[in-house]
């Protein structure tokens, strides 16, 4: 089994490569599932979060408000620090459960899905490092066609995560998508011919 972990940018098209390699057949973990998991009422993360950050962020379903949370850290580095370090260890513990399970059944590629894989460190958990990448220009158009966001907030954004140079560093591929969607799949299927060709499952 190979484990390919993807990582990208906000614009830069990471979610259309993840739709494409589950088409090739790749099984896919989501981290963004996987953390909406760790919060899950009734969990060790739960507890904690309500321990750490108080009750007033619950619904009264029982389940954490994530805006009322991100109100309380997000102005605060060191409450953003405490948070990461109790969701992210249960988080880490979640990915290499499902790569185990996904070994166990002969799954034979799973990519892990995430924009955080490089700063959390758990591009250690993977094969393969791919990262997409996009130009400011086209994530800007991108942006602003989706989200309706001006070229301040979409660097603004931009500014707020590690650098493509960064990601960089730490890739096995780089799939710039600057062009269309034909284009991209063309890419992506270049290179998972070129990564899968004599392996042996």
């Amino acid at each position: 089994m190979i484990v390919i972990g993807l990582t990208g940018g906000i614009g830069s098209g990471k979610s259309e490569v993840t739709q494409i390699l589950r088409n090739l057949g790749a099984q896919i973990i989501d981290l963004d599932h996987v953390g909406h998991e760790a919060y899950l009422p009734n969990t060790k993360g739960w507890t904690a979060i309500i321990e750490a950050f108080g009750d007033s962020i619950l619904e009264a379903s029982g389940e954490i408000n994530r805006k009322k949370l991100g109100a309380k850290v997000f102005s605060d580095p060191n409450a953003l620090k405490q948070l990461n370090e109790i969701i992210h260890p249960r988080m880490r513990a979640m990915i290499m459960e499902r790569i185990q399970e996904h070994r166990d059944s002969k799954t034979e590629v799973v990519v892990v899905d995430g924009a955080i894989l490089i700063e959390t460190g758990w591009a250690s958990l993977v094969d393969e490092l791919w990262v997409v990448t996009a130009s400011e220009k086209v994530i800007a158009q991108r942006l602003n066609e989706r989200d309706g966001l001006s070229l301040a907030e979409v660097r603004k954004r931009i500014g707020a995560q590690i650098s493509t140079e960064e990601r960089e560093k730490h890739a096995t591929v780089v799939i710039e998508n600057n062009s269309n969607i034909e284009g991209l799949r063309h890419k992506v299927h270049d290179v998972w011919e070129s990564c899968l060709r004599g392996r042996k499952f």
